[in-house]
């Protein structure tokens, strides 16, 4: 007998799954059973589909080759590029004057101009089309100023996917100009260089990455969206309306998803590119850094000031056209105020539509919100399984690159599948809301991760050295210290579920049609006052969640300081 089992002692190997060990191992199955259903499986199908004839049988490349035969297909690839290029160029030189008017002077009402900055986020991409209509259509009220030119093409597409993701640009480039070093800043002075100089040897440097990446998310927005190309884009086809057309116009689907392959492969590259110019970024933030304190410069201030207002003008005028669209009698010959466009009179469509939005997007912030908080804290937070907590986390991201018309159709693809036991959830709010929580998965998930890493670790291993179960710490340390975090990724679900559009196009039912996809169909009968007064019912509800949001954030902000204090 060995001394070992004389003193009754366990031989060495790995240690024993407790309690935490299995309720993580089940959460992380499923979370890969969610993304395999989700988006792994639907994905596969809709690419596969591309290489079959409408009777199922294999042929190869041919549909590609049909397409790219077809000049009248393949012209939208390269007029979708022209359209994002030059829309992106525009954006990222406004977003960037405006973030540097933000961060780097002393300008009067930031707050304000921060606010204003971020309204275009309340409505869907098609409403700033259907206010261009209003502006600089056939009988727009500034319709000389285009010289001829139609609103109807190239330009109103650029013009609306200005306006729409512009806010996206300020946010990424603020917070590229927000860190930067004020050392750099004094030495510069010191060595008496010239500001023009300074801008282009620190400033610009310095935000090249948050650039890069606001580019490349500008681009992606822009390259991908259907609401305003469908809108304002007559004759000018790209790829996301080509999509529509093809599945919607001629029930070709397997040309649809040739369309959607070609149109993913360029977003996905372009996601590649902005995940590695991420890491970058990051790599370069020093905890030596002095924060940047502008000074206050009254010829540059004032410039801003301008600037900013100017934007703003834009802006109102963009949702107050929308919204005096909404209440004139018949535009542009009867213009009393009226409240009719609201009762929604075209057969089909309602405000039964609009409380559909608010249904799949309250389940969304709910219901998702739940689901990507507890998957990030499975990724981010327990010690076991790190290849599999890493696979689900390089998973979680994919979705941002993924057009939101390529995963619905793709959605469509699946559901239907003869054999599908999840097929009756076709045409349900159900299918809605989880093809909206899987589109919009990637920033939640990034928003919870970043509060979960500021989560000391300590905490975990104390709660495990006095034999605390995971689930007790989580509801008890977890949660209340993340609830800002959850909060804003409970409010980003919402309004990007009350505002999308293509990512829900193919999969609602006769009972379950959304205000966004309403508003979609009454521009197309030509009921455009309703259409604009649908698309403002979401901008108002999407404000005042938005408001309610503020204040409880603000009051649980309060709470939680006040109990570290503690």
């Amino acid at each position: 007998m060995t001394a070992g089992v004389a003193t009754g002692a366990i031989p060495r190997g790995k240690p024993a799954l407790d309690r935490d060990d299995w309720t993580v191992r089940i959460l992380l199955v499923l979370l890969v059973a969610f993304f395999l259903i989700a988006l792994a499986i639907p994905l596969y199908m809709m690419i596969s589909r591309s290489f079959l004839d409408p009777e199922g049988r294999f042929i190869g490349l041919a549909n590609y080759a049909l397409y790219f035969d077809t000049p009248a297909l393949s012209e939208s690839i390269s007029n979708s590029f022209f359209v994002a290029g030059t829309s992106t160029v525009i954006v990222i030189s406004l977003a960037f004057v405006y973030a540097y008017a933000l961060t780097r002077t002393c300008m009067k009402y930031k707050g304000f101009f921060k606010i204003m900055a971020m309204v275009p986020l309340l409505s869907p991409s098609l409403l700033k089309a259907i206010a261009l209509v209003y502006w600089f259509g056939n009988q727009g009220v500034l319709n000389d100023l285009l010289f001829g030119h139609s609103i109807y093409g190239p330009i109103g597409i650029i013009m609306g996917s200005v306006f729409w993701t512009f806010p996206h640009a300020v946010l990424i480039i603020s917070t590229a100009l927000a860190i930067s070093d004020m050392r750099l800043y004094e030495a510069a002075e010191v060595l008496k260089t010239s500001r023009l100089r300074t801008f282009f040897a620190v400033t610009l440097p310095g935000a090249r990455y948050g650039l890069i990446s606001a580019t490349i998310v500008v681009f992606i927005l822009v390259f991908t969206d259907f609401g305003v190309p469908k809108v304002i884009g007559g004759n000018f086809n790209v790829l996301a309306t080509d999509i529509y057309k093809e599945v919607i116009g001629q029930q070709n689907f397997e040309m649809g998803a040739v369309v959607s392959v070609v149109l993913l492969i360029p977003a996905v590259i372009a996601f590649v590119i902005d995940r590695v110019v991420t890491r970058k970024q990051t790599a370069l933030l020093s905890v030596r850094a002095v924060p940047f304190a502008p000074k206050p410069n009254p010829w540059v201030d004032r410039s801003m000031l301008l600037f900013c207002l100017l934007i703003t003008g834009l802006t109102l005028a963009i949702l107050g056209m929308a919204q005096f669209a909404a209440v004139v009698k018949f535009w542009p010959y009867n213009l009393e105020l009226t409240l009719s466009h609201y009762s929604f009179e075209l057969e089909g469509v309602g405000l039964r539509d609009f409380f559909n939005s608010l249904v799949m997007a309250g389940s969304a912030a709910v219901f998702g919100t739940a689901l990507v908080f507890i998957g990030a804290f499975v990724v981010e937070k327990p010690r076991r399984d790190p290849v599999v907590r890493q696979l689900i986390h390089f998973i979680a991201l994919l979705p941002m690159a993924i057009p939101g018309i390529v995963l619905g159709l793709a959605y469509l693809f699946f559901i239907n599948a003869p054999g599908n036991p999840l097929g009756f959830l076709y045409g349900t709010i159900a299918i809605l809301t989880i093809n909206s929580v899987t589109h919009f998965y990637t920033v939640s998930h990034l928003t919870a991760v970043t509060a979960l890493k500021q989560i000391d670790r300590e905490f975990e291993a104390v709660s495990a050295s006095l034999k605390v179960p995971l689930t007790h710490s989580f509801r008890r340390v977890t949660v209340p210290v993340c609830l800002p975090a959850i909060f804003d990724i409970s409010i980003y679900l919402f309004l990007s579920c009350m505002t999308t559009l293509s990512a829900v196009i193919f999969l609602y039912g006769p009972e379950t049609k959304v205000a966004s996809v309403a508003a979609i169909h009454m521009d197309e009968a030509g009921e455009t006052a309703s259409a604009a007064a649908m698309a403002m019912l979401i901008v108002y509800a999407c404000a005042a969640v938005r408001v309610l949001h503020a204040f409880v954030t603000g009051w649980l902000l309060a709470r939680v300081q006040a109990w570290r204090r503690m």
